[in-house]
């Protein structure tokens, strides 16, 4: 499925127009992360997103607009085909809008993140989150990602120091 064809979508989504991300999306989506997130210790974790991802990955990333509201950011997801094994490609960072959750609007950016990626020759995804993003793990586990680790933090199987000293990750991967 292109990018830029629009996808069926329910109700509450219909007036939801998805479009390849901008270099000028970025301080919208970076200014979202912190009140989308709510979570503790997140209010620094806009920092993971900088604007280099809008730069050189716009052409597998989707930005979600919702011209009814103000701002008018609905969602996104920041992905890529990766340069190193290109059979592979990664997901960054998604988010949903609170009040749009529950409505599939993730699952049909994934969906077509898969579709994209297998067209170009991926022929898996990989994911990570934080051992304490339990909605981000059940979310992957629900959409056929497989977690992976070498240690259990916080109750959850992860990679100890993934991202430096205590900067534990799940890591998850999914054939597509």
């Amino acid at each position: 499925m292109d990018a830029d064809t629009p996808t069926p979508l329910t109700a509450p989504l219909s007036a939801l127009a998805f479009r390849r991300a901008t270099v000028d999306d970025h301080a919208r989506v970076v200014a979202a992360i912190p009140d989308w997130w709510g979570l503790p210790g997140t209010e620094s974790l806009w920092r993971l997103l900088p604007r280099l991802f809008f730069q050189h990955f716009a052409d597998t990333s989707t930005i979600v607009d919702d011209p009814h509201a103000d701002g008018g950011l609905a969602a996104f997801l920041i992905g890529f085909r990766s340069q190193s094994s290109p059979d592979a490609a990664y997901i960054h960072f998604v988010g949903v809008r609170p009040d749009l959750r529950g409505h599939g609007l993730a699952r049909i950016l994934y969906e077509r993140f898969f579709d994209e990626m297998r067209a170009s020759g991926c022929r898996r995804v990989d994911a990570i989150t934080g051992p304490g993003n339990h909605r981000s793990q059940e979310f992957h586990r629900a959409m056929g990602f497989t977690a992976t680790g070498d240690t259990e933090v916080d109750g959850v199987l992860a990679w100890r120091d993934y991202d430096g000293p205590g900067e534990h990750r799940v890591a998850f991967t999914r054939p597509i």
